[in-house]
């Protein structure tokens, strides 16, 4: 109001002394105030330069004539989360000053950092000072504050406050240490916006400043170092500088003094010389270095110098007119020099361009800086990185993470703020009821199921030929398996088998050798004989079932098996029928002596393998069994076996066996009390009763078991149920033919008949 009135008196309207011309304000750094000028100012139409934040659109409504040496805080907030993106700092709190030019927009920040896995522990106002209120009211809602950021297990804090809310804190932290149950200061990485600065009151010299700040990043508007300035504050003298009427109530607040023509000597006692040395005075007072608000201001002085320059220029050149001889410059309005302001293009002294853009902001960027504190209340802000809009969007923010000093809790180790332990890779995240989406537990994976990233929201199978490992991070490539005669389990199945068919061959070659012996006519030599031969053909037919399956030998397994063993069991069959139809036809007056002989033996063998061919022939034609890869039913390894093609006829083929053992039970257990010495009656009973036994198990075995190891089941099964038929029938008569030949001939035979 004084610059828009006559001097020494303030007038709104009524301007009397036309040699005090305002051409621009520069006004900052609070938004707020910086609203309510533009207001007024705007009536006059007199261009404003604002060096505080631009924080909401509506700002620009309100001042057509401003212009912004702050750049576009949008660029501010989305550095800021890049920030936080980069060191992976998750959970944080917000503190933010509740003006009307910053709450809308700290929403739209909440929203979009949320878009982004950010998440807030609190979102809490600042503290405003407000002389309506208490004094005790203002240090316990700050108290609370205070003890709300230190009780958070964010260990990042981010506040969006203005240039005075750094003293805020120190206050808050000094006097939460003087409390009767004090508030332990814990380690935080504070975060703050280029709207703040350090400001200090003189009653806070002698406070710790390192709590706080040490360690802490903050935005501030890009700035060089200025040519000449330092130079230029060695120089200043409080006596000289009569043009400035601050500058003598800084020295004696600064230097502890008082001039002698001042009212504060009794206050400091000592007398101000004027050449006290500005550099000797700690950060905490007076820094050295031209700030982000201070080189806005600078650069904001010469943007005005240029723009009148550009002005004038103009003027002379489109605007003389004559005046008695004379050429005099018509005096343009205010309000044209803001045309001129948005034109302005120049290099400062640092050799920076300073220009406006469209909207009347400064086309800059932002510093990243670090404080660092010492003992003798001075302080250093390092600049660690930038965030610069005008270049590419993935080259918004850079950083040198080396540079950082970090607060000393942190043992200079890169600080982690997050709401719980990251899920590792084998577990996926759940969320907590009630809960920020940041906050979750840690389950593991379920079976079958892997995560190899931190943090995962579901875990994933792997692919078909790949396992999960025990730790389930990472998918493992199967092996192929099969049952091979290079594993210990493969070569003593082949052993047996083999053992097998050399016993067998050698049972052949002793009846084959007492062909003529009673004990080898008795029951049919050429089903013994058929017998034998099925039997060493079943071990043989083992071996088609160990090593790499192809399609020949997976054609030929299950119908080798299948008609290999129906001619043996029907062969028992057939000779345990020969035995009952020989005693029944002993008998006066039978009739059963008609079908004595080879014929029914030939057409019992005949006609149960031609059923069992058959039922083959069927399954070759329909869905023959063929080489597959079992991807399922091993976990670490990919089964290479042969696919039955059709379950069903695989079952038919066991079934019509195992209703041949069956009978062939049934009929030799009603046998077995037959009276003769040479009746196989009983030992047919009991090798069916293996027989049967073996394969009734055989199929939930069969059912039960994976891989490979189906395989060996089957194996071990043919070679139990071959074993026990010729254990069980040839052994007894290898005894008599080979160690008790005197059993062996028809007088024992006709004498134990007498006997009995």
């Amino acid at each position: 109001m004084v610059v828009l009135s006559t001097r020494d008196r303030i007038t709104p309207n009524f301007k009397c002394n036309g040699t005090r011309n305002l051409v621009a304000v520069i006004g900052g750094p609070t938004s707020d105030i910086d609203l309510h000028m533009a207001k007024v100012l705007n009536i006059y139409k007199i261009p404003q330069l604002i060096y505080g934040s631009t924080s909401v659109v509506t700002e620009k409504s309100y001042s057509p004539f401003s212009h912004w040496m702050f750049p576009n805080v949008a660029h501010q907030y989305k550095g800021i989360l890049h920030l936080l993106l980069y060191f992976r700092w998750m959970w944080i709190g917000l503190f933010y000053l509740p003006v009307e030019s910053v709450e809308q927009y700290i929403q739209n920040v909440i929203y979009s950092y949320s878009q982004c896995g950010v998440c807030f522990d609190f979102i809490q106002t600042l503290q405003t000072i407000n002389f309506s209120d208490g004094f005790n009211e203002l240090l316990e809602k700050g108290l609370q504050m205070y003890k709300t950021a230190m009780v958070s297990s964010a260990k990042v804090l981010v506040v969006h406050g203005e240039i005075q809310t750094i003293m805020s804190l120190r206050t808050m932290h000094q006097v939460a240490e003087c409390e009767d149950e004090p508030i332990k200061a814990k380690g935080k990485v504070w975060i703050m916006t280029a709207q703040m600065d350090f400001t200090s009151l003189p009653f806070q010299r002698n406070w710790d400043i390192g709590t706080v700040i040490h360690g802490a990043l903050s935005v501030a508007v890009h700035s060089e170092e200025v040519f000449g300035f330092y130079r230029f504050l060695q120089m200043r003298n409080p006596t000289l500088a009569i043009e400035d009427g601050f500058i003598k109530t800084f020295w004696q607040k600064a230097f502890q003094c008082s001039f002698p023509s001042s009212r504060s000597v009794s206050k400091y006692g000592q007398i101000c010389t004027g050449e006290e040395k500005l550099e000797t005075l700690p950060a905490s007072v007076f820094e050295m270095k031209m700030t982000g608000h201070s080189y806005s201001v600078y650069n904001a002085v010469y943007s005005v110098s240029h723009a009148l320059h550009k002005m004038h220029i103009s003027q002379f050149r489109h605007r003389w007119v004559p005046d008695g001889g004379r050429r005099q410059v018509l005096n343009r309005q205010l309000w044209q020099l803001h045309t001129f302001l948005r034109d302005v293009s120049f290099n400062n002294s640092s050799w920076e361009h300073i220009a406006f853009d469209q909207n009347g902001e400064l086309m800059s960027g932002f510093d990243i800086l670090n404080w660092m504190t010492f003992s003798n209340q001075s302080f250093v802000r390092v600049k660690i990185g930038k965030i610069d809009p005008n270049i590419h969007s993935e080259n918004l923010f850079t950083i040198r993470e080396d540079a950082i000093v970090w607060p000393q809790q942190f043992n200079q180790m890169r600080p982690l703020s997050h709401c719980n332990e990251n899920c590792h890779a084998g577990y996926v995240r759940r969320m907590k009821e009630g809960k920020p989406f940041c906050c979750y537990d840690c389950l593991p994976c379920p079976e079958g199921k892997i995560s190899n990233k931190k943090d995962m929201d579901d875990c994933f199978p792997c692919p078909e030929d790949h396992y999960p490992n025990n730790e389930q991070n990472q998918c493992l490539p199967k092996d192929i398996s099969f049952l091979s005669y290079g594993e210990p389990l493969g070569i003593s199945l082949a052993i047996f088998a083999l053992a097998f068919t050399f016993i067998t061959a050698l049972v052949l070659r002793v009846f084959i050798k007492y062909w003529d012996t009673p004990i080898v006519k008795a029951n049919n030599r050429n089903l013994t004989y058929s017998l034998l031969i099925s039997l060493l053909l079943s071990f043989l037919c083992i071996l088609l079932f160990i090593d790499h399956p192809g399609k020949v030998t997976c054609l030929l397994r299950q119908i080798t098996f299948g008609i290999i063993f129906s001619v043996a069991v029907s062969c028992v069959l057939a000779k345990t029928i020969i035995v009952v139809l020989a005693f029944m036809a002993t008998k006066p007056g039978s009739r059963m002596r008609k079908w004595m002989g080879n014929q029914l033996a030939i057409f019992i063998v005949l006609f149960s393998s031609l059923i069992q061919a058959t039922i083959c022939t069927v399954w070759l034609a329909t869905c023959p069994p063929f080489p597959d890869l079992d991807m399922h039913s091993m976990t670490e390894a990919i089964v290479l076996e042969c696919n039955e093609g059709s379950v069903t006829m695989f079952y038919c083929v066991l079934g019509f066996l195992g209703f041949l053992a069956i009978v062939s039970f049934a009929v030799a257990f009603i046998a077995r009390k037959l009276p003769d010495t040479f009746n196989e009656a009983k030992f047919i009973t009991f090798s069916m009763f293996i027989f049967c036994s073996v394969w009734l198990s055989f199929v939930p075995m069969y059912l039960s078991t994976k891989g490979k190891y189906i395989v060996a089941v089957e194996i071990f099964s043919i070679l139990a149920s071959s074993a026990g038929l010729l254990g069980c029938i040839f052994s007894p008569k290898c005894y008599i033919i080979l160690l008790r030949p005197d059993l062996n001939s028809r007088d024992k035979i006709i004498r134990n008949k007498y006997c009995k």
